[in-house]
């Protein structure tokens, strides 16, 4: 299969890469690298260096003609999607619309989009939400990401190209960066290696859902295979604390150091979880890796970057 990337060089997109690899597809990666690192595409890809917002993107999709499109690119971090809410619809909704316009024009079969569950339904009145939960985001990027899911479905409606919209929980694992505005694992993680004093925003019993990486990249690959479409929610089922999330880092890196508590930010949602009961029934899809297991994983990828 002739599989295109968008956000090829970031955390997940590059597990997503490398998952194809092993299945022998032939892959192609567009990446801007704002955030992404070259380092993490494997030389076996033909590498593409632009922005989803810049049109020299028709020449890739002229060159490569791609059956199926994965969109991992865009901006992920809520805070910034409050400080910027313009860069924020840029380039979650008006990178996802050239992106969509692009599958059409060449013909791609399948699209996947990678979408959020964890600022898409707001304070859900019950959890773990399910995709029927009403959607009430309490930032731009819940906002942007339910838009871009959309026009997904309308682009499928109006011209026939399967979509489906992956709502994932909080994304942990290796190479997601560490001085990012998103991924308390990572930042967390980070800190504590390099002696520093990592900031947790509001009293730090918010509750998130966190799913490692491994199984994010188990879920592309069902859809792919079943080429399911509509919104799936990604996540674990089960709510986490921030705080519960830096002890058992702390235990993990032997750091007994106190985090520092800074004021809680806007657009963030207190208390979140995912059922993923849609995506087991349709994709056969369980989440694999216990917190514990992908937390010692995680630490284990941040030591050896350490190294010489």
């Amino acid at each position: 299969m002739r599989v295109l990337v968008t956000g090829g060089a970031g955390f997940i997109g590059s597990h997503i890469v490398d998952a194809h690899l092993v299945r022998s597809d032939d892959v192609a990666v567009v990446d801007s690298l704002a955030s992404g690192r070259r380092e993490f595409v494997s030389p076996r890809v033909r590498f593409f260096q632009t922005d989803v917002r810049d049109p020299a993107l028709r020449e890739v999709f002229a060159q490569e003609r791609p059956q199926m499109v994965n969109h991992q690119a865009a901006q992920v971090s809520v805070n910034a999607s409050v400080q910027d809410p313009i860069h924020d619809a840029d380039v979650n909704v008006l990178g996802t619309l050239r992106i969509l316009s692009l599958c059409v024009e060449f013909g791609v079969e399948y699209l996947i989009l990678a979408s959020t569950g964890g600022a898409l339904y707001g304070e859900p009145a019950r959890l773990p939400a399910d995709e029927t939960t009403p959607v009430a985001p309490l930032s731009p990027y819940g906002c942007a990401k339910y838009a871009a899911e959309q026009y997904a479905a309308l682009v499928q409606r109006l011209h026939g190209l399967r979509a489906c919209s992956l709502r994932y929980a909080n994304v942990y694992g290796p190479r997601q960066d560490p001085y990012g505005e998103a991924g308390v694992v990572a930042i967390f993680t980070g800190a504590l290696l390099e002696g520093r004093r990592p900031t947790i925003y509001g009293d730090g019993e918010q509750t998130r859902d966190f799913v490692y990486v491994d199984d994010v990249v188990r879920a592309n690959l069902l859809a792919a295979d079943r080429r399911a479409d509509g919104a799936l929610n990604i996540g674990t089922g089960q709510a986490t604390s921030v705080n519960a999330i830096y002890r058992a880092l702390a235990q993990t890196t032997g750091v007994t150091m106190p985090p520092i508590y800074g004021p809680r930010r806007p657009g963030e949602v207190r208390h979140i979880a995912l059922d993923a009961g849609t995506a087991r029934e349709r994709l056969g899809w369980r989440p694999q890796v216990a917190i514990e297991a992908g937390l010692a994983a995680t630490v284990d990828w941040f030591r050896r970057q350490r190294q010489p």
